[in-house]
Parts: C-alpha cells; sequence; structure tokens
C-alpha cells in the first residue's frame, strides 16, 4: 500500500476501495434521541483554499464550504452554488454570472466552477445552500468574494521595470568581508544598491477602488504617503524568477488622499539579486544573482462614477539615495541613518535635485499573482538574558532559536557603528558565541546587523530585506549596559495557518512535538528551506521528509502547490541510466541559481510525494492531473537506472543518521543509498499505481502492477539475509528494515522474523537506540507500533542517552539540528541548529499516539482512520486537526484496562475504527454496547462512524 496505509488496515482499505464489500455499523439505534433534521451553519466558505481571497489564479475558482451541523451522520447530498457580480443581485438569489442549479453531489470540496470565462481583475460574489441527507435545504450561506488576477501584458497599463539607476552609496559601511573556507584572505565586498522609488500623482475624484498589483525582482516594499500598504515582509516568494515570478495584490484605498499623493517603493536585492554567497571566488565566480532589482507596478483606480485610471511605473519617477547600503539575504543589512532622507515618501519632500529612474528590461518568465500566504511577523520575543561574553561584549539571548531579525533601540553620538552578531548557539563554555553552525565558512559571509547612528538621540531600527538563523546576538558598539525593552526578536516566516495540534500526558513527548513545529515554522519563507542560517534552499529530500508532519499540523494547500511548480519550473533535461533517451528531471534543490545537481533518487521522488500527500491530505483531484505527466516521465528516468539485479541503482541515502559526517566519519551512514532509495521507489510505483486509477489508465497501470512485483521479488533476492547470531531476518540495517516493512516489501511469511530482526539490531546490538537518518528516523515509531511494538518505538523515542530525540533535547535545543552527535563529550556544536527535515518522525505523533490518518479510498478526509496505538507509559492524549471538512478530534484516555475516546467528526464524513476481537466484545459507543453480529465476516472487525460527537470505550 502507499505509505500512509498501514499494514494492520490492508484488508480493511481494500474493501474501503471496491465500494467498502461487506457490512459496516448503522449508528441509528444509538442516535434515535435526536433528531433527523438539524440546524446546518456554514463555518468556513473558500476559493481556491481561501477565504475572500483579494486574487486567485486562472478563471475556473473551485469553491469549498466547511458545514457544522448537530446530530448524527449527517451528510450533504446536494449543492446550489450562485455567483453574481455584485452582492445586491446574491441577495434577490440571482447569479448573474453562474447558478450551478441544484447538483447532486455529496462533495463539499473543490468543487470547480462551471460558469463563463471571467472578466481578469474583476470582484466576483458568491453564496450556496446545500441539502442534507434528508433532502432538506440548508439557508444560503453568507456571501463571499473573489478576485480574478490580471488577464496579460495588456493588463499592466504600460508599467515598466524600474531600478536604481547609478550607485550613490557613499558610507563607508557599505562593503563587508567576504570569506569562504576555500578562501584564505577575506576581502571587501558590496551588494547592489537598495532603491528608494517615488512619484506624486493626483486624485480629484472619489475613489470607490484602488489595487495595487505589483512584481518585485527582488524584495519591495510599497507606500502611499508615507504608510506601507500591508502587514507582509519579505515579498514576494522567492522563484525561479526566469521562469515564474509572483505579483501581489494590495488594497491601497484606505490611504489615497483628495488631491496630491505620493507613492514610494523600497527595494532590496532579495534572492534575486543576491550577487555574494556561495561564490568560491567573488572576482571571478559566477555570480547567483538574476541581475539588479527591479520592480514593476500597476495601481488600479475605480472612480465612483464609474471610470477607472491607473499610475504605473515608468520614467516619471525618482530615485532617492537611502540609508540601506548594504542587504543581502545571507550576510544581513547595514542602515546607516545618516543618509535618511525624512519624508521621502510623503508629499511635500523636494525631489528635484535626484534622478530619475532607470527603465529595465530584465528576463522574467511568466508573471503570476501570488496566492500563498504572505511573510509575516509571526512572534516577538525578548531577550531571556543578557551577559558579560568572555571578550567583554554583551551578548543577548532570546531563549529560542527563530529565523528573523532583531529591532533595536540605540542612544549612541552620531556615527556609531552598532553591531548585532547573530548566531545559533554558544561555545560550551558559555561564556562567548559560536559560529561554527551558522555556514559563514561556505557562504562567505557572516550574518550581521549593523546600524550606524544617525543622531545623538535615541533611534530604533529594524531591518526589512533579510532574515537570520539565531538565538543570541552578540552587539559591539555600545557605550552602556543594554536593556532588554531595548531588543525585540521577530519570528519571520510564511504565515500559514496552525491546524494540528498534539499533547499527551508525557511532557518529554510534548515537547518534542513543540519543537517540531519550531523547526518548521522557522523554515517556511516562501519555500520549504533546509536551514535559515546557512543555506535557505529547498532541498528536495528534506521537503518530502517533513512534509507529511507539516501536513497533520498546518494549512499549506497553496504553498505546497507553490513550491510544487518551483520544482517543476527547474527541471531539465537530462539522459537517463541505462536508457539514453532525453528526460525531464528535477534538480536537488528548487527554486533557485544553487541548483546542485540532477536529483538523486530519494530527493528527486518529492516531485511524486508532493503531489501525493497533497491529494492525501486534501482530496483534489486537479492535482494529480496537473503533474501526472511529469511524475510519468519521472518514473521512468529512474527504472532507467535498474541494474542486472533488478536494483534501482542510484540514490543520496538516509542523511545524517547519528555520527555520520561525509567528510570525517562517511561510514556512519548504516543503509547504503542504494538499498533506501530503491524502497522508496518500490512505493512510488504504488503511489503511480493509484493515480494510474484517478486518472483511468488501465495500460499504465498493468505496467506499474508488473514492475511492482518485479521489484519486490528483486529488492528481497539481494537484501533480505539473516542477522548474525541468530534466527531472525532483516535488510541489512535499521532503515532498510524500517522501510521495507512500512513499504510493504516484507513477505507475509517473513514479516515476524523480520520485525524480530529489527528488534534485535534496537534492544541487542545498539542497547535500545536507533542508527537511522532522517528517512528511517520517519517511519520508525510508526513502524514499531504497527508491530505490537509500542512500548519499545516510546523507549527509543524517549531514551535519554545518545542518539535519540530525547538527548537531543536534553542538550538544551529549542530546534531539531541538522546533525547528532555525543555531546556530553563537550564537542562544539556544528553544522545547522535548525533543520526541519528531522521534524518528519513527529508525524507519529498524530498518526499513531493520536491514531488520526487520511485514507486513499476517500482522501482529503472524506473517509479517515481513528486507531491509536499507545504505550503502556501514556495515558491521554489529545490530537486535533482541521481537515478540509473541518475539526477531527480524538481525546482519549485510559484507566487502568479501560479505554474511551471523545471522538468528533466533521459533517459528510466518516471515521473507520478498526478493532480487534479483544476490543470488539466490550466496545461501546456513548454509552450503548456495539454488537459484533452486526458485521459480516472479515477478517478485522471495524466499526464506522459518521458525523458527529461520539464517546467510544472499550476494555484493553
Amino acid at each position: 500500500m502507499p505509505k500512509n496505509l498501514f499494514l494492520p488496515l490492508l484488508f480493511l482499505l481494500l474493501l474501503c476501495t471496491c465500494g467498502r464489500a461487506g457490512k459496516i455499523a448503522d449508528t441509528g439505534h444509538w442516535a434515535a434521541a435526536y433528531s433527523a433534521q438539524e440546524a446546518i451553519v456554514f463555518e468556513r466558505l473558500l476559493c481556491n483554499y481561501e477565504e475572500n481571497p483579494q486574487v486567485i489564479a486562472g478563471d475556473r475558482p473551485q469553491f469549498s464550504w466547511v458545514v457544522k451541523a448537530t446530530g448524527y451522520n449527517r451528510q450533504q447530498t446536494a449543492f446550489r452554488v450562485l455567483v453574481a457580480s455584485s452582492p445586491e443581485l446574491l441577495a434577490k438569489d440571482e447569479g448573474d454570472v453562474w447558478d450551478s442549479g441544484k447538483l447532486l453531489s455529496t462533495s463539499t470540496t473543490h468543487n470547480l466552477f462551471e460558469g463563463p470565462a471571467l472578466a481578469a481583475g474583476r470582484r466576483y460574489n458568491w453564496k450556496v445552500k446545500i441539502w442534507d441527507e434528508a433532502d432538506v435545504a440548508s439557508a444560503w450561506s453568507p456571501v463571499q468574494f473573489f478576485t480574478t488576477g490580471l488577464g496579460g501584458e495588456a493588463d499592466w497599463d504600460d508599467a515598466q521595470w524600474i531600478t536604481v539607476p547609478t550607485d550613490e552609496r557613499t558610507s563607508e559601511h557599505r562593503f563587508r568581508f567576504f570569506q569562504t573556507g576555500a578562501m584564505k584572505e577575506p576581502v571587501q565586498v558590496s551588494s547592489f544598491p537598495a532603491g528608494y522609488f517615488r512619484r506624486t500623482f493626483e486624485v480629484k475624484k472619489k475613489i470607490a477602488s484602488a489595487r495595487a498589483y505589483i512584481v518585485g525582482l527582488g524584495y519591495y516594499e510599497l507606500y502611499l504617503n508615507g504608510k506601507k500598504i500591508g502587514d507582509q515582509v519579505l515579498d514576494p516568494a522567492p522563484s525561479n524568477y526566469d521562469k515564474t515570478s509572483y505579483y501581489v495584490v494590495l488594497d491601497a484605498k484606505e490611504e489615497l488622499l483628495v488631491n496630491q499623493n505620493t507613492l514610494g517603493i523600497k527595494l532590496g536585492s532579495g534572492f534575486y539579486g543576491q550577487n555574494l554567497a556561495f561564490r568560491r571566488d567573488p572576482e571571478s565566480a559566477k555570480s547567483l544573482a538574476y541581475g539588479p532589482p527591479a520592480v514593476r507596478m500597476t495601481l488600479k483606480l475605480i472612480y465612483e462614477d464609474g471610470t477607472t485610471g491607473s499610475i504605473v511605473t515608468d520614467s516619471k519617477w525618482k530615485s532617492i539615495p537611502g540609508p540601506i547600503v548594504f542587504d543581502n539575504i545571507y550576510g544581513g543589512e547595514t542602515y546607516d541613518a545618516r543618509f535618511e532622507q525624512q519624508g521621502w515618501h510623503e508629499n511635500d519632500f523636494d525631489d528635484n535635485i535626484y534622478q530619475k529612474v532607470k527603465i529595465t528590461t530584465p528576463v522574467v518568465g511568466t508573471i503570476v499573482p501570488q496566492v500563498i500566504p504572505p511573510i509575516r511577523k509571526i512572534k516577538a520575543l525578548k531577550p531571556r538574558e543578557i551577559f558579560r561574553g568572555e571578550n567583554g561584549n554583551w551578548i543577548l539571548d532570546f531563549g529560542q532559536n527563530i529565523a528573523g531579525w532583531i529591532r533595536m533601540s540605540v542612544k549612541e553620538s552620531e556615527g556609531t557603528k552598532v553591531q548585532l552578531q547573530l548566531t545559533e548557539a554558544l561555545k560550551r563554555s558559555g561564556n562567548a558565541i559560536h559560529l561554527g553552525s551558522t555556514g559563514g565558512g561556505a557562504s562567505g559571509l557572516s550574518q550581521q546587523l549593523i546600524y550606524v547612528c544617525g543622531s545623538n538621540e535615541r533611534e530604533t531600527w529594524e531591518p526589512g530585506f533579510t532574515y537570520h538563523g539565531f538565538r543570541y546576538a552578540e552587539i559591539t558598539g555600545i557605550s552602556r549596559r543594554p536593556e532588554k525593552d531595548d531588543f525585540t526578536a521577530f519570528l519571520v516566516s510564511t504565515d500559514v495557518r496552525e491546524t494540528g495540534s498534539f499533547q499527551c500526558s508525557d511532557s518529554l513527548v510534548n515537547r518534542m512535538a513543540e519543537v517540531s513545529k519550531w523547526t518548521v515554522i522557522d523554515n517556511l519563507h516562501g519555500i520549504p528551506e533546509d536551514c535559515p542560517q546557512r543555506e535557505k534552499c529547498g532541498w528536495l529530500g528534506d521537503a518530502h521528509a517533513t512534509a507529511e508532519f507539516i501536513l497533520y499540523n498546518y494549512d499549506v494547500a497553496a504553498f505546497y502547490e507553490k513550491y510544487m511548480n518551483d520544482i517543476r519550473t527547474q527541471f531539465r533535461s537530462v539522459k537517463g541510466g541505462n536508457d539514453k533517451n532525453k528526460f525531464s528531471v528535477p534538480t536537488m534543490i528548487a527554486p533557485g541559481r544553487r541548483t546542485s545537481t540532477i536529483a538523486k533518487l530519494d530527493w528527486g521522488i518529492a516531485a511524486i510525494y508532493l503531489p501525493w500527500y497533497h491529494y492525501l491530505h486534501y482530496g483534489n483531484e486537479q492535482i494529480v492531473s496537473e503533474y501526472y505527466a511529469d511524475m510519468k516521465q519521472l518514473t521512468a528516468y529512474y527504472l532507467s537506472f535498474r541494474n542486472a539485479d533488478g536494483i534501482i541503482e542510484n540514490g543520496m541515502g538516509d542523511w545524517c543518521p547519528p555520527r555520520w559526517d561525509r567528510k570525517s566519519n562517511p561510514s556512519a551512514m548504516e543503509c547504503h543509498p542504494v538499498v533506501s532509495a530503491t524502497a522508496y521507489f518500490y512505493d512510488i510505483l504504488k503511489v503511480m499505481r493509484a493515480f494510474s486509477e484517478v486518472m483511468g489508465e488501465k495500460e499504465y497501470a498493468g505496467f506499474l502492477d508488473s514492475e511492482i512485483e518485479s521489484l519486490h521479488t528483486a529488492f528481497n533476492r539481494v537484501y533480505l539475509e539473516q542477522v548474525a547470531g541468530t534466527n531472525y531476518s532483516w535488510y541489512g540495517s535499521q532503515t532498510a528494515t524500517v522501510m521495507a516493512l512500512q513499504f510493504g516489501l516484507v513477505p507475509e511469511e517473513e514479516e515476524e522474523n523480520v520485525v524480530n530482526g529489527l528488534v534485535y539490531d534496537i534492544d541487542v546490538v545498539n542497547s535500545g537506540h536507533h542508527t537511522v537518518g532522517i528517512h528511517g528516523n520517519r517511519y520508525l515509531y510508526s513502524v514499531l507500533s504497527d508491530h505490537g511494538m509500542a512500548d519499545l518505538a516510546y523507549s527509543v523515542l524517549t531514551h535519554p542517552d545518545f542518539p535519540s530525540q530525547a538527548f537531543v533535547l536534553h542538550t538544551g535545543f529549542t530546534t531539531w539540528p541538522e546533525r547528532q552527535w555525543d555531546w556530553s563529550e563537550n564537542i562544539e556544536f556544528g553544522n545547522s541548529l535548525n533543520h526541519p527535515m528531522h521534524s518528519g518522525f513527529a508525524a507519529y505523533f498524530h498518526e499513531r499516539l493520536g491514531g488520526i490518518r487520511p485514507m486513499i479510498a476517500d482522501p482529503g478526509y472524506k473517509q479517515f482512520v481513528i486507531d491509536p496505538i499507545i504505550p503502556k507509559t501514556i495515558n491521554y492524549a489529545d490530537a486535533e486537526i482541521q481537515s478540509p471538512y473541518g475539526l477531527i478530534k480524538n481525546n482519549w484516555r485510559k484507566e487502568g484496562d479501560s479505554f474511551s475516546m471523545k471522538l468528533s467528526i466533521p459533517f459528510n464524513t466518516s471515521a473507520i475504527l478498526p478493532l480487534t476481537a479483544a476490543k470488539a466484545g466490550t466496545v461501546k459507543v456513548n454509552g450503548t454496547e456495539w454488537k459484533k453480529d452486526t458485521f459480516a465476516p472479515s477478517p478485522m472487525d471495524s466499526l464506522t462512524l459518521g458525523s458527529g460527537v461520539y464517546t467510544v470505550s472499550f476494555e484493553l
């Protein structure tokens, strides 16, 4: 089965796929006390995953609604959607754009607009009503809206790309030292100059609407009459700019004044203009920048009398020299306040002496709307401690490793240079900062925020065009002891909605869940990145290793759609392994110029796994059809690496197991890369088999069946072996054995022996510890739980000694580090200390301890599994998921031999509860005994519950 469908449910899921042959429980006998018809309330109304989107991509929106309804077994049987050009028409139940009519359908998600072509840049209004299981209609939903994007080049109103005409920086602080590990001496470098652009214009009529469409090649901030428009930062999201660039839509109506107005744009390098980091020699190596930063904007005005106008970027704009004298996404920002131009973005500023902007023609691809949530300042932290380091400098400790920046307030003499050196760790002595994990030797730049005072008065500043990974900051340049109120650290991240939660009776496990979330949210900046301090790259292996945990906890539907496009737009044409035909395949990293090489199998399959996970958790078939051809080609490419033994000879390996370092200790990767990659590919073949069913490709499905069987035979012939000194079997490593069990590679008759072989290696050979990297660790705890070893799973996870997740926390980390060493030996920390690929294992909390999992039979949680598998040491757990249908909740409690679950099952869904024979004999639902004889004979009993709130109890 695909990898989220675990072995105990094989037969059950086959029944579900085949129309649920066999009888399921009839919940009517305990719901009889409730009215057949109860009130229906629309809780959320979504267009393309978002409520009232300011802009949508394309002209065929998808409508979804989340409904709350009291009672039991509540379902939708039909719906009607109205789309209108005005709310007034909807108030009269008229859909002049589209009236779907009453459609017999149980679908409450991803319902496609089937009306005529929509106009570009137009706001539309919509509402929906539904009919329930008794064919009783609801009231109409509240009115919602969506706005279409620009239709093409003509809609930009002749807006031009503008950039800085000449570099007018004269500050002596515009330079930074650059030195990679390959350079003997540092050299001085400088970034592209930041842009400060302004334009005045008049408004002589009352405004009905004012919407700014702006695309930055580099980060930008838009101002109107001195006020920043919007609360987003670090806009737009990074992309392969020569293939796809993103424009953002901002509502500017509130800031417009009668008569004179002034637009201002501040422009920084971002990833587009990143011309310094990761160059082996800045004097000779090719820059990773796409070019100098540029920006394009049209401010579309609609007047109350129905006429329109626009203000665009063109040669009428002026370029003003500004105080940002250095900005680099890796190195940081330098702000020389002596060069501030007060009021540069306001009406009464005299710009007569300044140059006009430069009109440029950058190489850009398709310009599309940015529909993912923007990056925002998510959380503010004050220093937990301030102390003096061994060198006499003050050190701030914010108590948490975060991604973002620091706002400072200082009072020093004019021209004083105040510097914050940001880092993740202290030296093991605890009295000096440690820079070893921040990667300056790789990127060539150190994480520094520099402020040059512009007066002798108190001044406050924070950067806007960079972000860093840090917990500590060392301050130089101040003349007095810093105060906590003078510094605020901001967590800066893509503002995805948190949709999942997990807590249990074990505080250590809760801390692991919390640290996993911190590590993820620190690394969402328009892409799922590997670390926020050193690389900031979208490594594909990292992305799929952590995706399931992220999907359990955050609304990332649009976010992952965007990243799937990043991967696709980075495809390269390359010859296959044994098949020398050309294939279009991904690179190890996406997006950006630092693309590394053609993706190894276990990294490149992110281009298949991400659509798969998206489909499982959101149930949107459009994702399958959108990427199906790409996924088929990628499957063929990796098949071309099959050797004479039938093994796929390609792979990167189970990254970062304990003690492993590819230079100093490469042998510590216990599983050969080809073994784990081949196991992954077996699962990918089954994912593609499932997709072939969705797409109705019977011939391709038959081909995949043959490949699946062939690879199953080859894998066991080559890798299944006896564990030395025992009668047990395994696949040569913990990782390979875990993956074989997870993906269904183990022959049924060998399963018990293989489980015993895995347990023997953990318990006897490694004294209760794991030896796995990110891929093996993702599944280890779930696999052990599935095979009756829930207590061992808990023990491995919480073992206090190295290596374990608990050991990392006992060492003091607040995010998961890239590599795990025995730090009790007092060695200094190395590599990144904030790597989300190690959060992947925490999916175990929802899928096993909480017991909530999606199903391929009805993806998107239309039907789902509730089956907690718990160790003896945990007495309760509360797990929640905000599914596309609403809140799924499982609050379970264990008291002695009694076990109970309080379940919330959303409207229009059902939950399957697998039951062992022992459980089945004592099951009660809402206090009523469940009778086993209501089921047809099957190898596994199960209970199916429709929507409602239930208490399910049984004896352990």
